[in-house]
């Protein structure tokens, strides 16, 4: 018998976010459209029954392109642009609030779908996932004289299962890696399938940019153009040795054999978070005590938002923390250790608040975050929970502190911020 051919799968969903509000507005289908405004720019329904959509035009303030589609992309418009800039490049282009929880349904959705067909996942964020077909009946099947027309047509089936669940399209490399498939499934957007054996290597995979490789930044990225390297063929032939002398023994190993198309990572089907986080960015530099009352309200939706992402996964977290950004674009950060854990908003806002009386808050602020990071399951939280008089000293401590944090005694307001950063994703959006 002869050995089975390990197949790994890489599925990443078609712009995803714009992909779901299309769903949601199929009047906007074909046209260049933009994801990643507030609130204000909620569509008005008319008394036709029509709608009105915001656009770019004239925009003004500091949100980020969390996805475009495609049209919106041909005008050089991509995820992470400030909305002014894709302002002069498409100012037709509607504009639409981001609704994370309607994409975390959505994406809920598409890994159950796949799941019923292949249910070893590993799980790389709201919009993608990897997949072990290996073991799949039918993977190892040849199909008339294609030896690997088995598994293209297992994720075929995927393809089509994902689409009939969520009417949503998706793109799926299949190899037999994680590295070359990531590579794959951007070979054939959108909407696209590529299948790429280990024989392949040297006419698929490497022609393509260096930079195609998961792992290869735009800093040694550009080391390597300087150093003529600008292909992955071109990395694939430059001796181990070679590379280990310019990026050190360990990268320069990896960068060896990833040009080469090699990796044993596993599929892993479960793994820990490392944190959860909310941040905000504002629509103009607000100070801590002119401000006082909108940056209450800002802090405090930034730690009840921690607190339920916590609680909705499970978790308490030992560890609070803070970001700043100032309007000079320096970026601080602050972490406090508590003596347990906590998974409640008000304890949260109280750590965050220890944390901000170690920072300079005479300058105007940018960007406000709240962290919860070194995080226990919430029922071994509750087992080993600090006794009465360990939360009593974080009260008192908690109580000393904030007469003098200048944005911690208004009472939250109806408000809250634009914008944050998902707990199951990192927007913006990857351009795809």
């Amino acid at each position: 018998m002869s050995p089975r051919t390990r197949w790994i799968a890489h599925l990443d969903m078609d712009a995803f976010y714009a992909s779901v509000e299309m769903l949601r507005y199929p009047e906007l289908r074909g046209q260049p459209v933009v994801v990643g405004g507030g609130r204000r720019h909620q569509p008005e329904t008319l008394p036709d029954g029509s709608r009105k959509f915001a656009t770019l035009a004239g925009y003004a303030g500091r949100g980020v392109v969390t996805t475009a589609t495609y049209a919106a992309r041909d005008y050089g418009v991509h995820s992470g642009m400030g909305l002014m800039k894709a302002a002069q490049r498409c100012p037709q282009a509607v504009l639409l609030p981001t609704d994370f929880d309607e994409y975390r349904r959505y994406s809920r959705l598409f890994k159950a779908a796949v799941a019923e067909i292949a249910p070893v996942i590993e799980d790389r964020g709201i919009d993608e996932i990897y997949i072990d077909l290996t073991e799949v009946p039918g993977a190892q099947d040849a199909v008339g004289h294609d030896p690997a027309g088995g598994v293209r047509a297992v994720a075929q089936e995927i393809r089509n299962n994902v689409r009939r669940t969520t009417g949503l399209v998706c793109s799926i490399g299949v190899t037999p890696n994680k590295l070359l498939a990531k590579i794959a499934s951007e070979l054939d957007k959108p909407d696209g399938l590529s299948v790429v054996t280990a024989a392949e290597l040297p006419t698929r995979i490497w022609p393509l940019p260096v930079r195609r490789i998961n792992g290869i930044g735009p800093k040694a990225g550009a080391r390597l153009a300087a150093l003529g390297v600008a292909t992955i063929g071109d990395l694939a032939m430059r001796e181990r040795a070679w590379l280990q002398e310019h990026f050190g023994r360990s990268y320069g190993a990896w960068l060896h054999e990833a040009a080469h198309g090699q990796d044993d990572r596993p599929v892993v089907t479960h793994s820990e978070p490392v944190s959860v986080s909310r941040e905000t960015t504002f629509e103009r530099d607000l100070h801590a005590v002119q401000d006082r009352a909108q940056l209450t309200a800002v802090f405090t939706h930034l730690a009840e938002r921690v607190a339920a992402d916590l609680q909705r996964k499970g978790y308490a977290a030992r560890t609070i923390g803070i970001k700043l950004r100032y309007d000079d674009f320096r970026t601080v950060t602050r972490d406090l250790t508590l003596p347990g854990p906590v998974v409640d908003a008000a304890a949260i806002r109280r750590a965050a608040g220890q944390c901000l009386k170690r920072v300079d808050l005479s300058r105007r602020l940018r960007l406000l975050g709240v962290r919860a990071g070194t995080l226990v399951r919430a029922e071994s939280a509750a087992a080993t929970a600090p006794g009465r008089r360990a939360r009593a000293t974080d009260r008192r401590a908690a109580a000393e502190a904030e007469p003098e944090l200048p944005f911690l005694v208004a009472a939250p307001g109806p408000e809250g911020p634009e914008r944050g950063e998902d707990p199951d994703r990192h927007p913006p959006e990857k351009s795809d």
